[in-house]
């Protein structure tokens, strides 16, 4: 492990301390959430003996501290993403509330009759369902752009479906599923030439890679707190600047407007406007801890980490015949996710019996309907990575598997 100190990261994550069946943890289900640091640990106990009240209400003392520690996560957020403003960051329960905010909002007042929604074969339930309410509800038409014979998003098939028809492109930066990494800025630039806008779900990128909305120039990106070493129940969305005024607000109620009056409302700017309520104060301070922590390890360290374990793993799994991969063949072209399945064993039981190894994996369609039935597999097995696992852990996964082939042989 050149790029980061591993044993000293293990140390900093006290749940790699637990012995699932007396077994060391052997935790391989990152893309559905990571764990958590002492510091950020610390933190939520912070928040709640030394900061706890309601955020821009009242002139006491708390609640000015608390409402500084927000707008501070709001700063934090939006460099770590490279966003030009902070009215641009959005805070919401996860990545599934950002893009149905979105739909409910942009997509309901902006996707009209006979308009094109255009998203990937690829993308999780979260960025497929709110646009095919949007569809039915408008009169709008879903087309999906399906993938290359390695796995990789066509974008042949891509610019062949672009037209003047397609208002919204929702794309996944990385897939769940495969680890697929996809052009974004390439497909970002092809639907403005058309006019349509773009929308990234940055769920499993954020954590992993650095990101530059600025950059990718794309109009709508979402991703959570929780897969990011971060809290459960907070998300973010960003809204490039020059639609902020263009976004209706989502909710309504507490904090958002400008004058209530008895027939109608007028709204504060943004963020608030898009912020109804009590906001979720101490997972949005949590969230500078985690940030913090990623930003000492570097994030280009930890995505060059997950590439030497994907490019083990993908080599000492091909060496197992009766394991069956899915996605990219190139390390390179992937981020650290690899799904596969055993010959003749249902997913599930090879995850009932890595566990019994101590090994935890995710079984299942993953959230991924439609590009399970595209593969022509009911499910798979994932492991994901993070910074805090290594080529041992990879090693104990590979020997889980050949105890599975054993015990169905």
């Amino acid at each position: 492990m050149k790029n980061i100190d591993i044993e000293r990261i293990k140390k900093d994550f006290p749940i790699l301390s637990v012995k699932p069946h007396g077994k060391r943890l052997v935790y391989l289900d990152n893309a559905a959430t990571t764990q958590k640091p002492i510091e950020v640990i610390k933190a939520m106990d912070k928040y709640y003996e030394e900061l706890n009240a309601n955020v821009y209400r009242s002139p006491h003392y708390l609640s000015v501290l608390s409402t500084q520690a927000y707008e501070e996560a709001r700063e934090r957020v939006k460099k770590f993403i490279n966003a030009k403003r902070g009215e641009s960051i959005v805070f919401t329960r996860n990545t599934t509330e950002s893009i149905n905010f979105i739909a409910y909002t942009w997509g309901m007042k902006h996707i009209n009759e006979g308009d094109e929604i255009l998203l990937t074969i690829a993308e999780h339930h979260s960025n497929i369902l709110p646009w095919q309410m949007v569809a039915e509800a408008k009169g709008a038409k879903l087309k999906y752009v399906y993938l290359d014979e390695n796995f990789r998003l066509s974008m042949k098939d891509f610019k062949e479906k672009m037209s003047d028809k397609v208002k919204l492109v929702a794309v996944q930066h990385m897939s769940n599923v495969l680890g697929i990494i996809n052009p974004v800025e390439e497909i970002t630039h092809i639907a403005h030439k058309y006019g349509a806008k773009v929308l990234i779900d940055g769920a499993q990128s954020v954590p992993h890679m650095p990101v530059d909305v600025q950059k990718i120039d794309c109009d709508f990106f979402a991703f959570s707190g929780h897969k990011m070493l971060g809290p459960m129940g907070i998300g973010v969305l960003y809204i490039k600047e020059d639609l902020l005024k263009e976004v209706p607000p989502f909710l309504r109620g507490g904090e958002m407007i400008d004058e209530v009056y008895e027939d109608h409302s007028t709204f504060a700017p943004s963020p608030l406007k898009f912020e109804a309520g009590t906001p979720n104060i101490e997972g949005a301070y949590v969230l500078i801890s985690a940030i913090d922590y990623i930003e000492k390890i570097g994030l280009t360290n930890i995505y060059k980490h997950e590439g030497e374990l994907l490019e083990y793993g993908l080599q000492k799994m091909k060496e197992l015949d009766f394991v069956k991969l899915y996605g990219p063949k190139d390390a390179k072209e992937r981020g650290g996710i690899i799904s596969f399945n055993v010959e003749g064993v249902h997913p599930h039981d090879v995850a009932t019996i890595l566990d019994e190894e101590g090994i935890a994996v995710r079984s299942g369609h993953h959230c991924c309907q439609p590009l399970m039935r595209y593969l022509g597999v009911p499910a798979t097995v994932r492991a994901s990575f993070y910074l805090y696992n290594d080529f041992e852990d990879i090693d104990a996964l590979v020997e889980g598997l050949k105890k599975v082939r054993k015990w169905f042989k």
